[in-house]
């Protein structure tokens, strides 16, 4: 992992407000804000593409790239995503939806640059997954929790059947996951499994 030290500012929060963007006819953005409201990131999802493509700014203006997350696997239920910090070019590592038991119950993997599974994202009741498929007004709750049992985030759905959003909370200072990670995920949940709602 990284040291926090050398990360972009935008991502040594312990808070993170995600929410999708409503109206936007084609691609799909979001605005990312810390516990002050104050924006963070901006994610934007490439329109028109047979391959998912996430790029995240430190603003609208889009003038500085700070992420890109992207797999080469063409709409694929269980694709790895790769996670690249722009700055630097380092390959940061994947994260990697479990295709058909997401269907059920979401669930997505850490991988590190060798492949090996480092942690998971999953839903925190399997009862209420399945109530939130079949009644929208249901929020969805996540918890990451890294390869050796430690919970390291966790990610909440609010209750609004308009805009999606997710509070993100990372309670450590130092998270045994890649914070840009924490945040890919939080990306890929907007962007992909808000399509379920």
């Amino acid at each position: 992992m990284s040291d926090q030290q050398g990360l972009h500012p935008s991502f040594q929060h312990n808070y993170y407000l995600f929410r999708k963007k409503i109206f936007k006819i084609f691609g799909g953005a979001f605005h990312v804000y810390d516990e002050n409201k104050q924006l963070l990131l901006y994610g934007k999802q490439k329109a028109f593409k047979l391959r998912e493509d996430f790029r995240v700014y430190s603003d609208t203006t889009q003038t500085t790239e700070l992420l890109v997350i992207k797999t080469p696997q063409i709409l694929d239920i269980s694709a790895t995503y790769g996670v690249q910090d722009a700055t630097t070019g380092e390959v940061v590592g994947a994260v990697k939806r479990k295709g058909l038991k997401s269907i059920f119950k979401d669930e997505w993997l850490f991988l590190n640059l060798n492949g090996q599974e480092i942690g998971r994202l999953k839903e925190s009741s399997t009862m209420r997954a399945l109530l939130s498929r079949w009644i929208n007004l249901i929020p969805q709750h996540y918890v990451i929790i890294a390869a050796d049992g430690q919970e390291v985030a966790t990610l909440c759905q609010r209750f609004n059947p308009f805009v999606l959003k997710y509070d993100v909370k990372i309670p450590e200072a130092t998270p045994p996951i890649d914070r840009r990670l924490i945040i890919g995920a939080g990306i890929l949940l907007a962007g992909i499994e808000g399509r379920q709602e």
